[in-house]
């Protein structure tokens, strides 16, 4: 069964925290929680940079 939510241009936080609430309201059966590690790593740098210097890491580990 498919279930579509519309969420509204200028639409209140109540709004917002309501279909919150059903998207979030069936745990997942299994798989990858990715919800629980939102807002770990601190917001210290530009996440474009933070991404470019992972990736220059992994890039001298080949060389």
């Amino acid at each position: 069964m498919a279930m579509v939510l519309v969420l509204k241009k200028g639409a209140s936080k109540e709004d917002i925290e309501a279909i919150d609430k059903i998207l979030y309201k069936e745990k997942s059966k299994g798989g990858f929680d990715a919800k629980k590690y939102n807002g770990i790593i601190p917001d210290l740098e530009d996440g474009m940079e933070a991404q470019k210097k992972m990736r220059n890491e992994w890039k001298r580990d080949i060389d």
